[in-house]
């Protein structure tokens, strides 16, 4: 039997991949002000901590929206709105460094906690603030002057660099200023995705309501490529900013952007330290990656394809034969794991090829990739000059139909598989026109 504390330190051991993949990198949080009102903020401080103490570097970015609002509503000032922005004047805007200022002093007064029996005990962290982010008016947009807000003109790259390397966490807020003495009220999403631009991060993690980004069923999905995003057409406003935000972040640069809920305690610890996460990933590029399969890939192909064996599905392999043939392998690798495979076998003699060994693993069914997978090798087949390909199958019939095989004969196989063909599995024999 295994007891709680087994498992606890089983999971821990598991997730030491994530923290030697995570040390010394570079993460930008993105801090809502809503954020900061949530009753779980004070976890997600904690959990800060524990990314600082486990080697990352972090640049945090808060808001201050809704802590605005509540200034100007108690002032009794309304300011007006130009397509979604805020027109910052002179009374508004001492209301903006008001909440800003706040905000900024209670997140450094939570970063400083040390309180013993706390996740805080012993963190001894150190916050720095600044004049990193210089700004520049918006100006006089179709005839509407935005006075005192203002855009993103540059990042103190090096000044940011130099203080995370003096171990330092720096906390920036949604100000700037300009070279003649100007501050400027900017949008957290403008500051967030030019710092973790110009500082080349290696992640950009984004705060909301939602467990991450959801489809029309309000679904999580997992991970996305940039691509993806312009297919999202979300109601919610919340959701098509954090889209909008990831968007312009992975085409800046940023690899990766992570989509979290600032409701859910542990959600940033299970987004970062394991394998599914909590939320979306978005990345700038294909999250998984297909490629030719090499020979250290050979352990992780058996590790997929030998429950399928024991089953009778798939034709025994063994580690000498797959070593010989590796090179007609693909693989789909996620974080480093082989979670799906598939081979051609060519006979040009014949303008035909074989597909063989599409595995995709139990926890990665239902996503497509044997279907990625099989689609690539087509066009494999087809740079090889092959008019044809074929598969053998006993149980996933169905499957093959739906891809544009059709059932074949026997003799139609080529004559070297032919004469390999096993007639205890009474296969079935598919061929699809390329």
């Amino acid at each position: 039997m295994t007891t709680p504390g087994r498992s606890h330190i089983r999971w821990f051991r598991n997730t030491a991949p994530y923290i030697n993949l995570h040390r010394g990198k570079t993460f930008v949080l993105m801090l809502g002000g809503e954020v900061a009102q949530h009753e779980n903020f004070p976890n997600i401080i904690h959990d800060i901590a524990l990314l600082k103490s486990l080697g990352v570097k972090l640049v945090l970015i808060h808001g201050a929206r809704p802590q605005i609002a509540q200034r100007l509503e108690t002032a009794g000032l309304e300011t007006g709105f130009h397509q979604d922005v805020r027109i910052t004047d002179t009374a508004a805007l001492e209301h903006v460094k008001d909440a800003a200022g706040s905000l900024r002093a209670q997140i450094e007064a939570l970063l400083s906690m040390g309180l013993p029996n706390s996740p805080m005990q012993g963190s001894q962290m150190r916050v720095c603030s600044g004049n990193f982010v210089t700004a520049r008016p918006i100006g006089v947009v179709g005839g509407v002057d935005f006075l005192h807000t203002g855009k993103v003109r540059r990042v103190d790259s090096e000044g940011i660099h130099r203080q995370l390397q003096d171990d330092s966490i720096v906390l920036l807020s949604p100000l700037g200023y300009s070279p003649t003495g100007e501050i400027f009220n900017l949008a957290l999403e403008d500051v967030a995705v030019s710092c973790a631009a110009a500082i080349c991060a290696d992640k950009l993690i984004l705060f909301g309501a939602e467990k991450g980004i959801v489809d029309d069923s309000a679904e999580l999905i997992h991970q996305l490529a940039v691509g993806e995003l312009d297919e999202l057409s979300p109601d919610d406003a919340e959701q098509a900013d954090l889209i909008h935000t990831a968007r312009q972040a992975c085409r800046e640069g940023v690899p990766r952007c992570h989509v979290l809920s600032y409701r859910d305690d542990c959600a940033l610890l299970e987004e970062l330290f394991t394998h599914d996460g909590s939320g979306t990933l978005v990345s700038a590029s294909d999250y998984e990656k297909s490629r030719r399969a090499d020979i250290d890939d050979v352990g992780g192909i058996i590790e997929l394809i030998e429950p399928l064996e024991q089953e009778g599905i798939l034709l025994k392999r063994s580690r000498e034969l797959l070593e010989q043939e590796i090179d007609l392998f693909r693989v789909l690798e996620r974080d480093g794991r082989i979670i799906a495979c598939a081979a051609l076998y060519p006979f040009p003699e014949d303008g035909c090829g074989e597909l063989a060994c599409i595995v995709t693993h139990p926890d990665y069914r239902g996503g497509n990739r044997a279907k990625r997978l099989l689609q690539e090798l087509e066009q494999e087949a087809m740079g090889f000059g092959l008019d044809r390909v074929f598969v053998l199958s006993t149980q996933t019939a169905h499957w093959f139909l739906e891809q544009g095989f059709a059932e074949a004969q026997r003799d139609q196989l080529p004559e070297r598989k032919q004469a390999l063909y096993n007639l205890q599995r009474s296969s079935k024999v598919f061929f699809k026109e390329l």
